[in-house]
């Protein structure tokens, strides 16, 4: 009697599982790179058939995570050609901006944040397609904001006009890359110059010397709470903030001209981040901890939004040229991993990543909430299907495809 009660408690419980989405094991060798891209953007279409809602906004908002994810469908088009891509990424711009030109969405040129800049990459592809006038005004609007940006004595960008002081390394992302291409598509050489410098500067200014990782901020005053009063830095390494700047680091080479004299400095800085990175990659799983410099640490865990950041940044590395063989080797070996740990089939044909940190800063209003500790980073809440994890597995799975074209041909 007992067995049958366990037999039945067993398949009762499997039944539960599959109720709520894990349907099946996932099968890493079901679908190529780019099909899992596929698979990830129309399922997020699905959750979300209007883009200006992702991320779980209730109104139509300018906003990092939003232009994130309509990048990567943007990306998506540029390598299959499907026009729900393209037209998912336009929707977002057409209903955010304006026919004078304006960014709506709560946009403010005075916050002086360097999320607000990230949408801007969405902008140039649409503007050369579409050649309509009001979206190069957004892109001058943007630009003008990068030009009058708060900066630290050294140039460093402050990451918002409300921190003062700060960079912060999801910062570099935000900005940089726009800045950089910005530069080189409308002929503006300062643009490109002043990329690369906050890249140089956060490096100098984040850098851990025992990891060879990058702390998440600095603050120039050292007055912030969370600030290590010699050195400036936070106190750990956040899995995403570290995913933020490899992005960053491999996106603003683009745009960085061949003979620039800083373009061979700049991929040396990738390289050496790029090294200490892949160092930091859980040998098993494949896949990489919140808290970089606490690995198996009780309470960290395994994170996917840093985790498809580094698979998409090493892929696209390699695929350029700046690193060796032994980087695809861990792209592929995370991208597997990233499959294996954290996506799920659900019962509506769609799938899910899971295991995302939903938001993590240093400091603000509810400064005891956010003070860089390990506890904090851990803390934070976790969900599924967070626009930080779809758009970079949807860029990642790109780049691992075209290795494999490349190889192929």
């Amino acid at each position: 009697m007992r067995h049958k009660i366990k037999y039945c408690f067993l398949s009762l419980l499997l039944c539960q599982l599959v109720a709520f989405g894990q349907a099946k094991p996932i099968d890493t060798t079901e679908r190529t790179p780019v099909e899992w891209a596929k698979k990830m953007a129309d399922s997020d279409q699905k959750r979300v058939p209007n883009p200006v809602f992702l991320d779980g906004v209730k109104f139509p908002k300018w906003n990092y995570t939003n232009g994130l994810v309509a990048l990567a469908n943007q990306k998506l088009y540029e390598y299959t050609k499907e026009q729900k891509y393209w037209d998912y990424g336009l929707s977002y711009a057409e209903q955010l901006i304006d026919k004078e030109g304006k960014i709506g969405g709560g946009y403010e040129l005075e916050k002086y944040s360097l999320d607000l800049v990230n949408s801007g990459k969405l902008l140039f592809e649409i503007y050369k397609k579409t050649g309509d006038e009001r979206y190069k005004k957004a892109l001058d609007v943007l630009h003008k904001q990068m030009e009058t940006h708060p900066r630290n004595a050294d140039g460093g960008y402050w990451h918002k006009k409300s921190y003062p002081w700060q960079m912060w390394l999801d910062g570099v992302y935000m900005g940089d890359p726009f800045s950089a291409q910005y530069g080189l598509v409308f002929n503006d050489p300062k643009a490109i110059d002043d990329a690369i410098l906050q890249a140089e500067l956060v490096q100098q200014h984040t850098f851990d010397p025992k990891t060879g990782l990058n702390f998440h901020g600095y603050d120039e005053k050292r007055t912030q709470f969370w600030a290590n009063k010699n050195t400036g830095t936070s106190a750990h390494v956040w899995g995403r903030a570290q995913g933020w700047y490899c992005m960053a680091l491999v996106d603003i080479l683009d745009f960085v001209p061949e003979n620039h004299p800083k373009r061979k400095d700049l991929i040396k800085i990738l390289q050496k981040v790029f090294d200490a990175v892949r160092k930091a990659q859980e040998p098993e799983s494949g896949v990489w901890w919140q808290v970089m410099d606490q690995p198996g640490r009780k309470g960290n865990y395994l994170e996917s939004t840093c985790s498809t950041m580094f698979v998409y940044a090493f892929a696209k590395a390699y695929r350029k040229g700046y690193v060796g063989k032994k980087y695809l080797k861990s792209a592929q070996l995370g991208f597997k991993g990233i499959l294996k740990q954290f996506i799920k089939e659900n019962t509506d044909g769609t799938i899910s990543i899971t295991k995302c940190c939903a938001v993590a800063g240093l400091g603000g209003k509810n400064p005891k909430d956010r003070d860089g500790s390990f506890e904090y980073y851990i803390s934070e809440s976790i969900r599924d299907d967070d626009a930080k994890a779809v758009g970079p597995f949807i860029m990642a799975g790109i780049e691992l495809q075209s290795l494999l074209d490349k190889k192929n041909d």
